[in-house]
């Protein structure tokens, strides 16, 4: 007999709406319950913060409302408990309404969801001052996971126009308020600036806001859903019968708004991100290139000769042979191995042979990109592919330096022993390349699509070139670093513009939205217009400092990577010779032009340009105007079908969005992981000692051609050093890799840090890490006629509360008497007019007690040599004035650089002794001691030597 209820009697039936409903009650009440119980009971406590309290703060975190106190945590804890219900129900519905057979998107979004539920039962229940390191990291992870959910229900909302019309207003809303967010908090913990955390309070409780009120929206598309219990057994009395049991099968059928979701595949993601590594590699490979033919004229103090190794570039110049152009674009995919061969070049020992190697990487992989835009022109969606890889690779490198604090982990000047992933770099090179090889000979057979003859109407060969090598240099001289343009701008303490950390997450981002821009607007991004303004943001980059000065280096970033997809579709119209070939010879020229500004004392023609970085700059929008007379030319024939990338291309370009989606998660958890914490202690704090050292570093490149900071890292560390002066810094340009390692010490070293004059100010730099807070400084270009600029930081730190001056310099060559001499006079009378201690960390380029010496050390400057009796000194100087000296000391360098590291020893808050006594160390108290761990051998090719021991003052 068949069961009595097979169809059963509904006992409850429910809208799914009242699941949206219960989730943004209970989330509410969480929130608000623990606010008004906190202010009520607790005013003046959760408005306090490490800085100010009331009445300067007068409005409460949601971390100090929510976690801080009792009664109002149980409060929040209670209700988000409960919330946790209905926000399970809301990701479950949310799947089932999305699902389709065969697409993996809701699946990933589903998962997002119950990531994000999880992350926020853990920043709930593991508070700040249970743990402060957890609490974090829940946070963090929630807040990341909130892009890909946020986006993700963006992608798969149903067609209800209302619904989606809401989510887009907050999500702008959420994201939007990140950015002022992240600017107050950086105001008050950085800057420490009053007021500055109630308003990041505000902020902060507007994503509450407007994260609960995205997830809210799903009441307008779950009331096509009915929730039923029903009673299959009939155990109950429940007479309601169920409505319709079609709705959900109706509602599942209803065309879907999704844009990204349809057909996701992940074999075709895996396909993209192999494309994307490649895109790397060869940015990887350029990059370090000319950092090693740096290496060379930096030992040589001139032309090197292995300078020839830049026009490696050029190798697109020999398809101008109609027999090697055929052969190359034949087996191209072949080719796209060899560049491979740059990551194999940190197995090599020798400097000249790992330039080699490299060298050859560059040749063949500017061969092999230049032979792929050219040979996929026929194939808009292939072609759209490759300048997306290119592009993002680009975007990739800036990520991975980002992650790894300046250095590409993959570069030949690194190895496992500094920090180096070459061997799984190289790993996941062979697989990227197998896997695009792959790809390409299934394609292979695909016919030529939407391509046009020759006879269609193209602009110039020669300008096309000219404007891709103006971009090509626009992109590596200020795009291969999140910092570069950073450090055009900042001018010193106190802070008024951006730092590398966190607001380098902000130059990947506007890089990402440009690309994409050009993509989908390419008649915009290739307009006279959008060159107008991207030539207005050099020209205030070039000219500006602080916030708005970054902000035309942003218009800049947003334009190069708008047009790329513009020039290389239009360049591939034309022989590859002519395009590449000449693009890649105008990257050398201005690649050359940009070393001439600084190195015009070393070069040939040098005066001529010498600190002309605006010609430099002016010249490079130039160019960028030549190509896009060209692509105007090109694109104003036909329909934008033949001239641009294929606009329908929608399924493919949704895996861009998503990796770009990836990368810029990525940027952000670093930034946010990276961001200064400002709570340095000095080393002997206690007996209010500070160890100042001066070293020339040689741009952080060692004497066998490996990056030296971490060794530089772990010398600092052991001297014990609160501060130290750092010259021959400057490492923000093309021939040094564009890094900033001065932050990287800084997080590893926990100290504050100034760099400065910045690389458009035409020094080789110099720059200050402190244990002390840094309250002001200022950069000087000292009186230079004739030779190199020199370069001064001028700083006041607060050293256990007195006001002590710290300035960092680095005078001219000794080839220039006269600059020299006037250098002297000019920083004697800027340290004289100091009222307060000051401490001089130094390269003079003289003898003791002759020549300038004598104005350095006068009645003037007021200043004393740290040991007169140091007859071996020619460069590195400490002086000092209205401090107590103690100790004084040389350590060998080992093979980090060529110059040691001297190091001096000063008590604050004890007047300066009339008489120089020196005493024996057993004297000395022992937090004025020098470490024992440089005493005879030392380590690592680290000692004292000269003396072969420190010196001690009474």
């Amino acid at each position: 007999m068949a069961p009595k209820y097979r169809d059963g009697d509904a006992v409850v039936a429910l809208n799914g709406k009242w699941i949206s409903y219960a989730h943004t009650l209970f989330a509410a009440a969480a929130f608000l319950g623990a606010f008004v119980v906190g202010v009520q009971l607790h005013f003046h406590k959760i408005v306090q913060n490490e800085h100010f309290g009331y009445p300067d703060e007068w409005f409460p975190s949601v971390s100090a409302t929510i976690g801080d106190r009792y009664p109002e945590r149980s409060v929040f804890q209670v209700f988000i408990a409960i919330t946790s219900g209905p926000r399970f129900a809301l990701v479950f519905l949310w799947y089932l309404m999305t699902a389709r057979p065969g697409s993996t998107l809701p699946k990933i979004v589903a998962g997002t969801g119950v990531f994000r539920t999880l992350t926020c039962g853990g920043w709930t229940y593991v508070t700040s001052t249970d743990d402060h390191d957890w609490h974090d990291i829940f946070m963090i992870s929630y807040l990341v996971a909130t892009l890909p959910w946020t986006l993700g229900c963006l992608a798969l909302s149903p067609a209800n126009r209302r619904a989606v019309k809401y989510r887009k207003i907050l999500a702008s809303l959420f994201f939007g308020t990140l950015v002022p967010l992240i600017y107050y908090f950086i105001q008050h913990k950085v800057h420490k600036v009053a007021g500055a955390y109630t308003k990041y309070a505000f902020f902060e409780w507007s994503l509450i806001i407007f994260d609960v009120g995205f997830d809210a929206i799903t009441a307008l598309d779950f009331d096509a859903f009915e929730l039923v219990v029903r009673d299959v057994k009939g155990v109950s009395r429940g007479q309601l019968k169920t409505t319709a049991d079609t709705v959900i099968e109706k509602e599942k059928d209803k065309p879907i708004g999704n844009t990204f979701g349809r057909g996701f595949l992940w074999s075709e993601a895996i396909d993209i991100a192999a494309d994307v590594y490649n895109g790397f590699l060869f940015w990887t490979n350029l990059t370090a290139m000319p950092l090693l033919v740096w290496f060379f004229p930096l030992w040589h103090m001139g032309i090197s000769g292995y300078e020839i190794f830049i026009i490696s570039t050029v190798s697109p110049l020999i398809m101008a042979i109609p027999s090697v152009r055929s052969l190359v674009v034949r087996n191209n995919t072949l080719i796209h191995f060899l560049p491979i061969s740059g990551l194999l070049a940190f197995l090599v020992q020798d400097p000249v042979y790992r330039l080699f190697t490299c060298g050859f990487s560059v040749f063949t992989g500017s061969l092999a990109w230049s032979a792929s835009f050219y040979g996929d022109r026929a194939q808009t969606v292939r072609l759209e592919s490759r300048i997306f890889a290119f592009s993002a690779g680009l975007i990739m490198s800036n990520v991975a330096k980002f992650a790894f604090q300046t250095n590409n982990p993959l570069w030949p000047v690194m190895h496992a022993e500094n920090g180096g992933w070459n061997k799984l770099g190289l790993l996941f090179a062979v697989l990227a390349a197998v896997r695009s090889a792959r790809r390409s000979f299934a394609q292979s057979s695909v016919s030529g699509g939407d391509y046009y003859p020759p006879s269609g109407k193209k602009g110039s060969a020669v300008l096309a070139g000219i404007g891709l090598g103006g971009l090509f240099f626009g992109m590596h001289s200020l795009l291969t670093d999140s910092s570069t343009m950073i450090s055009w701008v900042w001018e010193g303490f106190p802070i008024r513009g951006p730092i590398q950390v966190p607001h380098g997450a902000l130059t990947i981002f506007v890089m990402s939205v440009g690309f994409l821009f050009g993509l989908y607007n390419p008649r915009v991004a290739g307009s006279w217009t959008s060159f107008g303004i991207g030539s207005l943001g050099a020209a205030v980059l070039t000219n500006y400092s602080h916030w708005f000065g970054f902000y035309g280096g942003l218009a800049m970033a947003f334009y190069l990577m708008a047009v790329t997809p513009v020039f290389i579709t239009s360049a591939v119209h034309h022989s590859p010779a002519s395009t590449f070939g000449l693009g890649f010879c105008v990257w050398v020229f201005l690649t050359l032009f940009h070393v001439w500004v600084v190195a015009y004392a070393f070069v040939p023609g040098g005066p001529l340009v010498r600190e002309h970085t605006d010609w430099l700059m002016t010249i490079t929008m130039l160019c960028v105007g030549a190509g896009v007379f060209s692509s105007s030319v090109t694109q104003s024939s036909g329909s934008p079908k033949k001239n641009f990338v294929n606009p329908n291309s929608r399924r493919q370009r949704s895996y861009y969005v998503y990796a770009l989606a990836v990368l810029q998660l990525f940027a952000v958890a670093i930034a946010y992981l990276r961001f200064p914490t400002n709570d340095y202690t000095p080393y002997h704090s206690n007996d209010k000692v500070v160890t100042a050292g001066i070293w020339t570093i040689h741009f952080s490149l060692d004497n066998d051609m490996w990056s030296s900071e971490q060794r530089m890292i772990n010398l600092i560390r052991e001297s014990e050093l609160d501060v130290v002066g750092l010259l021959e810094s400057d490492t923000q340009r093309i021939i040094m890799g564009n890094r900033d390692f001065t932050v990287l010490l800084a997080e590893e070293l926990g100290m504050y840090v100034d760099f400065g004059p910045g690389p458009n100010k035409h020094t080789w730099g110099s720059a200050l890490l402190s244990k002390f807070p840094i309250v002001n400084s200022t950069h000087h270009l000292l009186p230079s006629p004739v030779g190199e600029l020199a370069p001064a930081i001028h700083a006041t730190l607060d050293m256990y509360g007195e006001m002590v001056d710290v300035v960092v310099f680095h005078s001219g060559q000794e080839e220039d008497p006269e600059d020299r001499r006037l250098q002297s006079q000019y920083l004697s009378q800027l340290m004289g007019s100091s009222p307060r201690p000051l401490i001089l960390l130094s390269y003079l380029v003289t003898k003791p007690l002759e020549g300038n010496y004598n104005t350095y050390v006068s009645d003037v400057s007021g200043m004393k040599d740290i040991d007169p009796s140091d007859w071996d000194r020619w460069c590195e100087y400490i002086l000092y004035k209205k401090l107590k000296r103690t100790g004084y000391a040389r350590i060998s360098r080992s093979t980090i650089t060529d110059t040691e590291l001297q190091v001096g020893k000063f008590v604050i808050g004890q007047p300066e002794p009339e008489d120089d006594i020196r005493i024996p160390e057993e004297m000395v108290p022992e937090g004025q001691r020098f470490p024992a761990l440089f005493r005879g051998e030392g380590v690592r090719g680290h000692r004292y030597h000269v003396f072969d021991e420190p010196r001690y003052w009474q």
